[in-house]
């Protein structure tokens, strides 16, 4: 996924009402931005860090940037919730996620479970329809706070009642005869595993061991972040396990 337009830098001030935040440019303009993560964002809005803003394409809009990117020590941090179906979506459409290619459709945002959207639905005429539901990941810990942490991309980074719902969903549709894969998508290039953080969220941990149980599929996907876009790099091996301690 390119981003649409360029980006432009700054320097973090703060964030506040979970969908604000304040960032000085590079030219000193002071100016709030749109923050579209509705999670804590846990090691990933630091006041000082770099930060990278898209402008808003619609000129009536108050919020005039959306906060896109931070960098954490030598890398950038995809921070925006709103992206991650379509990197996902585009990567599979284009081949590169082993196991769920092959289909002939790729819709997205289809309506499926208890009043929910499926984030994209994959379909042939040979085989079961396959669910993905997908989860952006941005949380890292720093060395110590956690089982070997360092290195190791972790969700979630907050409780989230409803990511166990979702798993639950995604359990009837395997119920039902089809497919479904839950998949961790981590906005970040400097991790080499990944983990559940069940310290933060031990219901969601509990939640997915049901879920796999009962036959729900997980993967864990790697990206390339940069300040023309965010695209998937590869997969990463997952502890699924054994839980941060």
């Amino acid at each position: 996924m390119d981003f649409s337009a360029p980006l432009l830098r700054g320097t973090l001030v703060k964030r506040y009402k979970r969908f604000m935040a304040d960032v000085v440019l590079d030219d000193g303009t002071a100016v709030t931005a749109h923050c579209p993560n509705s999670g804590s964002m846990l090691s990933v809005n630091p006041p000082g860090a770099e930060v990278w803003l898209s402008p808003a394409a619609n000129p009536e809009r108050k919020l005039k940037f959306t906060w896109e990117l931070v960098r954490i020590g030598d890398h950038l941090v995809g921070v925006n919730t709103n992206h991650p179906n379509a990197v996902v979506a585009e990567a599979i459409a284009s081949g590169r996620v082993p196991g769920l290619d092959g289909y002939e459709t790729l819709r997205r945002e289809v309506k499926y479970g208890r009043n929910s959207r499926i984030d994209v639905l994959l379909e042939g005429s040979d085989r079961p329809s396959c669910y993905v539901e997908v989860k952006n990941v941005t949380l890292r810990r720093d060395p110590g706070t956690g089982r070997d942490a360092e290195g190791v991309a972790e969700f979630p980074d907050a409780v989230t009642s409803r990511g166990a719902k979702h798993l639950e969903e995604l359990a009837d549709m395997v119920a039902a005869g089809h497919r479904a894969v839950m998949v961790f998508l981590v906005q970040r290039g400097d991790c080499v595993r990944f983990q559940i953080a069940a310290d933060l969220d031990p219901a969601y941990e509990e939640a997915l061991g049901r879920a796999r149980a009962l036959g729900v599929e997980a993967l864990c996907l790697a990206c390339a972040v940069t300040p023309l876009g965010v695209h998937v790099s590869g997969a990463l091996p997952m502890d699924l396990d054994s839980s941060a301690s």
